[in-house]
Formats: structure tokens, C-alpha cells, sequence
């Protein structure tokens, strides 16, 4: 008999490439706001919902159970798109009620930290960041100061963590190291 955990391991014969990045999802206290504030500021369009799950005995139902775990009985999300076509997923779980962390910013402990989006006009973004109700953490860092490659840290309304860039990723990232 095999072992599972066995039998799913890829052949070493397959090539490894880079898999592309589909989506992201983040929790908020309040979707319709959070919707409003993500098209508003940072120009992201809806492409479904938004939709009410709830943990019953629906397919749907039965999947949210499995995914995450016996506690949670009603969600909303939507699906967005950001401008290079990776999703972006909003949650407002319902049952038991979304509470927005204190420290929200807890680097030191594993998980996802941030989102980064990349706008070269990275001073006004932080402006219009802060005027939503959301804020600036940082200061805008000229990180490659000979190509004037910048970069700065934010939170939406609802504490989740979003860096800018002023550039592509590649780009800012090999000119640092």
C-alpha cells in the first residue's frame, strides 16, 4: 500500500519554474468600506461579488468548514484585480465578528506581513493614504539613491500593512543587492 505523502512528491525529472502570483487576500471589519477605499485609492476593480458564505451543509458551505476550521459561520468577500491583473481578495468575516489587530505589525512572528503596490508616484500615494483613513508608517527611503528608486511604508483603514514602490520589484531589487 502507499503512503500518500508519498505518492504526491514531483518527479525530480520535472523542471522547477517560478509559479505566477494569483491573488491575495486580506480581512477587514467592514467590506463595503474597504471595497469603496481599494477602488478609490489604489484603483483596483471589482471582478466578483460581493458574496455571503456561510458554514452549512452546502458544497460551498462544507469547503468554508474545511478551509477554515469549525468556529467560522458567515463571511462576506470580494474578488478584485489590481493593475497587473493579480487577484485581490477582501474578507469581512461575520461569524464570529472580524476584530482589527493592536500590534498589526508583527514582523517578528512568521506569516505575511504586507502588500507591496508599485506607483512612481509614490509622495501623493502616501498623501492620499493618509487623507482616507488610513496612515503613513514610514518616511519615503530613497533606497537607490543614484537612480532614485524609493520606497515607503503604509496601512489601509483597517491596519493591513501596504508598502510602495516606486519601480518594478526586479528592478529595485537587484539595483539594492
Amino acid at each position: 500500500m502507499s503512503n500518500s505523502s508519498t505518492t504526491n512528491k514531483p518527479s525530480s525529472s520535472q523542471p522547477v519554474y517560478p509559479k505566477t502570483l494569483n491573488h491575495i487576500a486580506i480581512s477587514v471589519s467592514d467590506l463595503d468600506q474597504a471595497i469603496k477605499w481599494y477602488n478609490e485609492v489604489l484603483g483596483f476593480t471589482v471582478v466578483g461579488g460581493p458574496v455571503k458564505f456561510m458554514a452549512d451543509d452546502s458544497i460551498a458551505g462544507i469547503a468554508l468548514k474545511d478551509i477554515h476550521g469549525p468556529y467560522l459561520e458567515k463571511m462576506r468577500m470580494v474578488w478584485m484585480s489590481s493593475g497587473n491583473q493579480v487577484g485581490f481578495e477582501i474578507i469581512e468575516y461575520l461569524e464570529p465578528k472580524a476584530q482589527r489587530r493592536q500590534q498589526n505589525f508583527e514582523y517578528w512572528k512568521s506569516g505575511i506581513t504586507h502588500i507591496c503596490i508599485t506607483d512612481p508616484n509614490i509622495e501623493d500615494l502616501c498623501h492620499k493614504i493618509s487623507e482616507t483613513g488610513g496612515k503613513q508608517r514610514s518616511k519615503v527611503w530613497e533606497i537607490v539613491p543614484n537612480k532614485g528608486y524609493k520606497l515607503a511604508f503604509c496601512e489601509d483603514p483597517f491596519g493591513n500593512i501596504i508598502e510602495i514602490y516606486t519601480n518594478g520589484y526586479e528592478q529595485t531589487v537587484s539595483s539594492i543587492s
